[in-house]
C-alpha cells in the first residue's frame, strides 16, 4: 500500500505537519514549563500537542493500516510491532532543547518507512517558515513564503566542504571524522534541519556519533536521499529502520561526490 501513495498523500502529510506546526507556535510564543522525560531530556505541551495532532490525522486522513512510532508516546511505553511492516515514524518536536532556547532551529518530522528505507517524509520547521518533503513524487522546499521548488545535492565543491555539526551533541569522534576531508567551513546547525540544509545544497556532510532514535533521522534521511545523498553507518551501509529499540548507531549524512576520505 505504501508504494500506492500519491502527490495528494504527500500534499496531506505536508498540511498535517504544518497544523502541527502552528499547535507548536501556540505553546512557543507563551511562558511554557519544560519537563524532563526519564532519559533526562526536555520535554513541553508542545512536544504532546503537536504528537496528538500528528497521529489522529494521519489515522483519520490518511491511513490506519501502518502502526504509528512516535517519540513521546514510545516513552510512555507505546511500543507497536512493526517487523516486516510498513510504519511511521513521528517526532512531534525534533530539538526541545532549540525550542526551548527560542532559536527557532526545531522542526516537526513525519516519516513514512517501507523494508527498512525511508519511502517518504516531510520536515517542516514551523519558527523558520520552511518546509522540506521528498518521495519517489520527487524532493522540494518551501522557505520563507516562496514558491516550492525543487531541490538536489551539490556536487562537493573544490575549494572544500561545508560540515554541518550538532550544537548540543557535539563529539570528540564527529570532530575526528570531519578531519578525514577537506573542510573550508563548519557550521551548527539544530534539529532535522542539518539534512535539510545538505539536501538542498547548502553544505556537504553532517557526522552523528551521538545517541540518536529511528524517529530523529527518518523523515531528514528521505528527503537527503531523494535528493542524491545519503545516510549511511560507519561501514558505509545504509541506515536501516525498524531497528530493535529504535536506536541508531552512529551515522554520516553526505550530499553528492564527496571525496575519499583520509586514512
Amino acid at each position: 500500500m505504501a508504494l500506492k501513495f500519491g502527490l495528494g498523500d504527500v500534499d496531506k502529510l505536508r498540511a498535517i505537519a504544518k497544523r502541527a506546526g502552528e499547535a507548536i507556535l501556540k505553546v512557543y510564543n507563551t511562558a511554557f514549563t519544560v519537563s524532563a522525560k526519564a532519559d533526562a531530556s526536555p520535554v513541553t505541551e508542545a512536544d504532546h500537542a503537536a504528537e496528538r495532532l500528528i497521529l489522529e490525522a494521519i489515522r483519520s486522513e490518511i491511513t490506519d493500516a501502518f502502526p504509528i512510532v512516535s517519540e513521546e508516546a514510545f516513552a510512555a511505553g507505546v511500543m507497536p510491532e512493526v517487523a516486516g511492516r510498513a510504519f511511521w515514524l513521528v517526532d512531534p518536536l525534533d530539538g526541545t532543547k532549540d525550542f526551548v532556547r527560542r532559536n527557532g532551529e526545531f522542526t516537526v518530522n513525519i516519516a513514512l518507512i517501507e523494508t527498512g528505507t525511508p519511502a517518504l517524509g516531510v520536515v517542516h520547521a514551523p519558527a523558520l517558515n520552511a518546509t522540506y518533503w521528498g518521495s519517489r513524487h520527487g524532493v522540494f522546499a518551501a522557505t520563507d513564503g516562496a514558491p516550492a521548488r525543487p531541490i538536489q545535492c551539490r556536487k562537493a565543491p573544490a575549494k572544500g566542504l561545508v560540515a554541518l555539526m550538532s550544537r548540543h551533541h557535539a563529539t570528540p569522534e564527529a570532530e575526528a571524522y570531519i578531519a578525514k576531508y577537506p573542510i573550508a567551513n563548519r557550521i551548527t546547525v539544530g534539529s532535522s534541519l542539518k539534512f535539510c540544509r545538505v539536501a538542498e545544497g547548502k553544505a556537504d556532510i553532517y557526522p552523528r556519533f551521538g545517541h540518536t532514535m529511528e524517529w530523529d533521522t527518518a523523515a531528514g534521511h528521505a528527503v537527503l536521499t531523494f535528493a542524491g545523498g545519503s545516510v549511511v553507518d560507519l561501514e558505509d551501509h545504509d541506515l536501516r529502520y525498524g531497528k530493535p529499540g529504535f536506536d541508531n548507531p552512529p551515522f554520516i549524512a553526505k550530499g553528492a561526490n564527496l571525496p575519499d576520505p583520509k586514512g
